[in-house]
């Protein structure tokens, strides 16, 4: 059944104008605001906030008089980080193939697990070289050092939801999470929080997301 607001506009809502969000006659009051919001409930005023109201959505807190949708909240910026860490069950898993170097690169016990924030656009993952004076953003030049790393091995692109990795030709590939195929050279690779980055002999890259501050 078609109904007319009180501004004339055809709704098929009962409740609600399909149009303009006024309330219809004969239909339930609105629920009362959320507590704390202040603001008293009414016809004409936003049942979460109280403001007054003027179509279908709320102009302060976007609340949907139509749907009974509550407040739009603000989106989250992710923070994200690089954790670098000598992965010994990906070295065993080296070795046990041979590569690189067959059995010739020791594992490192000291290594200590470090942090990298990402920022930017392109972080580049390699080792630094004596001649050349531009550093990648991770440096896996150590110490310890990890010589299964080349100089150039691979890059992370941000998106808009996230980070891909792309290997850039290494010597030795890059492999992701469980995978024994290493990745396609100059193929981006979307990747997720937790995905662990294989590369070197030894080396592991753990992505890690953690909630920001507010858009």
């Amino acid at each position: 059944m078609t109904t007319l607001c009180p501004a004339g506009h055809s709704s098929d809502s009962t409740d609600f104008c399909d149009v303009c969000g006024r309330l219809l006659a004969g239909a339930p009051p609105p629920p009362p605001p959320a507590a704390g919001t202040g603001g008293e409930p009414g016809p004409d005023t936003c049942p979460a906030c109280g403001e007054p109201r003027s179509g279908r959505f709320c102009e302060e807190c976007s609340y949907d008089f139509v749907s009974g949708a509550g407040p739009a909240t603000a989106s989250s910026v992710t923070d994200w980080t690089v954790v670098v860490s000598a992965d010994r069950g990906y070295y065993d898993l080296v070795r046990s193939e041979g590569e690189p170097d067959g059995g010739g690169i020791p594992f490192p016990a000291d290594h200590q697990d470090r942090s990298i924030p990402l920022s930017g656009g392109r972080i580049r993952i390699g080792r630094r070289s004596r001649s050349d004076r531009e550093r990648p953003e991770i440096d896996l030049a150590g110490p310890p050092e990890d010589p299964g790393v080349s100089h150039r091995h691979a890059v992370l692109l941000a998106g808009q939801d996230g980070w891909a990795v792309q290997d850039l030709g290494s010597t030795n590939g890059t492999t992701i999470n469980d995978g024994t195929e290493p990745i396609p050279p100059e193929a981006s690779v979307p990747l997720a929080d937790g995905d662990r980055i294989h590369l070197g002999a030894w080396t592991t890259l753990t992505l890690r997301a953690t909630p920001g501050r507010k858009a």
